[in-house]
């Protein structure tokens, strides 16, 4: 034993004073928030093979030989955010702190530039959100998840069938892409639906990008980006299941499982959603909330290939029966004058894939994805029966360009058809349909150029050619200035586009005969934005970790497209406006992790939003000037119990309003808080309860104006200003105080 012992001495004292003799760089890998060693961490050098490996007390040691390239240290251990950074001097140690992976400033992203790098790697500010940050506050969609989010605000724009629209920074709906996996399977007529239905269960993360991103995904990246990535089902729980209920009767049941058949994985998720009670708190006559029943199947397989090659396939199935309208609806009344609903059933496929080629020397992706959007809808004795197909594919490959390039080249092809019952789409002889069919091919080119570990620089340029509009060319460029991985700076600018897709905006106010008529040859709308970014991570003594993330914005949009539905009561008129609309302003997020557990997420966002037409300024509907968010978490370990605290203010917007409308301009003040406790159990399961909007705030207003004459029927009787029913004034959601209750169950 005791020669054993010596032996071990004797190669430890050799191994040092080799290192020494050769030069060595050395350091500590530390946990952020606890500054615990970080055991069994894989530390890498870019450019070599292999790499070492932490021990007992978080240090490791290097060969000089690493040192001498002057390349990038890369530090991975699983449950932590992957580090990078320069080599330091090799006569002084170096401390990396690697911060827990749940932490909500920090993950991995891929929509900044197609390739999965960390956060903090990243020249474009990026938001990640996984499923944990959304379950502080059980929702049974996406739409819904979305108001925990600072700068982003899911908005109503219906009273009476709860469709909406995804704003980010203030600007529209129209203008946030939404993608899953990348592909922009989530088209125009169904954005709402494209965010319903998909299991948390399925979900890796969300992706949030503020700003045009139009460089590399094309057309609607405009006000920015969502990008929802859904699990690897060779990586995902073996099964989970969440089902929750509230005390006002909704059911939400999320059920995923996988299995291995062959050398493929599958991963199979079903969501059920119903609500089904008629609430009427503000005694209109009205539903509150859209009655709604709705399914979701997902199924992915991911196959395992070759020097682990990506091969992956996806389909979802959306079916859901929605309505809304006076309480006494039912439906035989279905399109009928007597009784007023809106009445929405709507079938939706998707299909979308990934496959990367067999190519030796560079790695090339093909993305490809096909969805099909069908709705048969009534809005009172309006009907509305649409159909949308959106057909993506796009090829990336890495371009080498040289030890400090990062480059990707790509090309993508965009089909997308339309067609209705509306005179949108009616033939110019009125007889039968004209459906929309548009082309979009594109090609773009991307390079992040790494000037040092300090200094990045990403130059990026895409064409397209929409065979509506022509030839349309967006740039971009991001600059990262790192002075060390706790400080980040990055300025970005760039330009993003929409190809405006008249017949599926505003098509509740299609009714009659309208004549389209479109005076010029439409340009598409464009955005120009900056947006300097500034993150930091401080580590005070024995108080854990705190994040900070600012940013200050401005977006330029012109070539504004509106329907004209004033100047010919018998005419549609589409044209460019002369005008442009802007969005500018301050965000700011906030981590804090406490060495007792307790975690506050908070954000604020503070923006100026308005339209120039015609010399007038115009202030944004629905656009707060000042909002924010904020989720606390305190884990109670003696009783395994875990309390959050979730919610967001508002400030006063503007709203739809008309003359002498009774209704105010403006919406008060208004915030939200939500409160849930959760049991953890053994063998993965979670009981869970709590309590939304618990100050019971909702709109005391009339929010539909004349809801007792739905048909417009008595508009010539006591009616001096000329009203007519209008559902579009929202600002909050007509409910009260509800309970919750739960449970989770997470098989690995």
């Amino acid at each position: 034993m005791q020669k054993t012992i010596v032996f071990i001495t004797l190669q430890i004292w050799a191994n040092t004073a080799l290192a020494q003799m050769q030069g060595h760089f050395s350091g500590k890998v530390l946990n952020a928030v606890t500054r615990e060693p970080v055991i069994a961490a894989t530390v890498t050098v870019d450019g070599l093979p292999g790499g070492v490996y932490t021990d007992t007390i978080g240090h490791f040691q290097l060969p000089e030989r690493y040192f001498q390239l002057r390349s990038a240290v890369t530090v991975r251990c699983i449950g932590f955010n992957t580090w990078t950074g320069a080599m330091a001097d090799p006569s002084k140690a170096q401390t990396i702190l690697l911060v827990p992976a749940d932490n909500q400033l920090e993950a991995i992203t891929i929509s900044a530039n197609m390739k999965e790098v960390s956060k903090d790697a990243s020249p474009i500010p990026v938001e990640i959100y996984t499923p944990k940050f959304f379950l502080k506050n059980a929702t049974p969609t996406i739409f819904e998840a979305l108001t925990a989010v600072n700068g982003v605000r899911p908005q109503l724009n219906c009273n009476v069938c709860n469709t909406g629209d995804i704003q980010i920074n203030g600007m529209k709906g129209p203008y946030t892409m939404v993608t899953i996996d990348g592909m922009p399977i989530v088209s125009g007529l169904s954005t709402v639906y494209g965010l319903s239905g998909i299991p948390n269960g399925l979900v890796e993360r969300i992706e949030v990008v503020k700003g045009p991103a139009s460089t590399l995904y094309g057309s609607e990246a405009v006000g920015g980006m969502i990008n929802i990535i859904t699990k690897n089902a060779l990586t995902a729980p073996r099964f989970y299941a969440d089902v929750f209920g509230t005390s006002i009767g909704e059911i939400n049941a999320d059920v995923a499982a996988k299995a291995r058949i062959g050398r493929a994985h599958t991963l199979l998720g079903i969501n059920y959603f119903n609500f089904q009670n008629r609430l009427d708190i503000n005694k209109d006559n009205f539903t509150d909330i859209t009655l709604q029943d709705r399914v979701s199947v997902f199924n992915k397989w991911n196959f395992e290939r070759k020097d682990r090659r990506i091969a992956s396939l996806a389909a979802r199935y959306v079916h859901e029966n929605r309505w809304g309208g006076e309480l006494q609806w039912e439906p035989r009344w279905r399109g009928t004058d007597s009784i007023y609903g809106e009445s929405i059933y709507t079938n939706r496929f998707e299909l979308l894939g990934k496959y990367q080629l067999p190519t030796a020397k560079r790695r090339v992706m093909l993305d490809a994805s096909w969805n099909l959007h069908d709705q048969d809808s009534y809005c009172g004795t309006t009907p509305y029966f649409a159909q949308q197909q959106v057909a993506f594919g796009q090829l990336t490959t890495d371009l080498p360009l040289g030890r400090r390039h990062d480059a990707i080249l790509g090309a993508a092809l965009r089909y997308t058809k339309y067609d209705d019952n509306t005179p949108a789409t009616a033939k110019p002889d009125g007889v039968g349909n004209q459906p929309s069919n548009v082309w979009l091919p594109g090609v773009f080119v991307q390079d992040e150029i790494h000037f040092n570990p300090r200094q990045h620089l990403l130059l990026g340029l895409r064409y397209d050619y929409n065979t509506v509009h022509g030839s349309i060319l967006t740039p971009r460029a991001s600059w990262k200035w790192a002075q060390n991985p706790q400080r980040i700076l990055r300025l970005t600018a760039g330009s993003g586009y929409r190809v405006a897709n008249i017949f599926t905006e505003d098509h509740a106010a299609l009714t009659g005969a309208r004549e389209l008529v479109i005076e010029e040859n439409l340009l598409p709308e464009r955005s120009w934005n900056g947006n300097l970014n500034y993150a930091c991570k401080f580590f005070p003594k024995n108080s854990g970790f705190i994040g900070l993330d600012a940013s200050l914005f401005y977006t330029y949009f012109s070539n504004q497209i509106l329907p004209d539905y004033a100047t010919d009561p018998n005419k549609i008129i589409y044209s460019n406006l002369d005008g442009h609309a802007v969005s500018s302003g301050v965000s700011l997020n906030l981590d804090f992790n406490f060495l007792n557990g307790l975690k506050i997420i908070a954000g604020a966002t503070a923006m100026n939003v308005y339209q120039v037409e015609n010399g007038e300024r115009l202030p944004q509907l629905f656009a707060p000037p000042l909002s924010g968010t904020w989720t606390v978490t305190y884990p109670v370990k003696k009783w395994g119990l875990t309390l959050d605290y979730t919610g967001n203010l508002n400030s006063p917007m503007y709203l739809p309003v008309l003359p002498n409308d009774p209704r105010p301009a403006q919406s008060p003040w208004f915030s939200i808080h939500n409160v849930q406790m959760t049991k953890t159990l053994e063998h993965g399961i979670e009981l869970y309860a709590g309590v939304k909007n618990l100050l019971g705030f909702f709109p005391r207003e009339e929010v539909i104006l004349r809801a007792f004459d739905p048909f417009d029927k008595q508009t010539e009787v006591n009616n001096p200003n000329g009203f007519t029913f209008d559902p579009t004034y929202n600002y909050a959601p007509m409910q009260r105080q509800r309970v919750l209750l739960g449970m989770r169950w997470t098989l690995r």
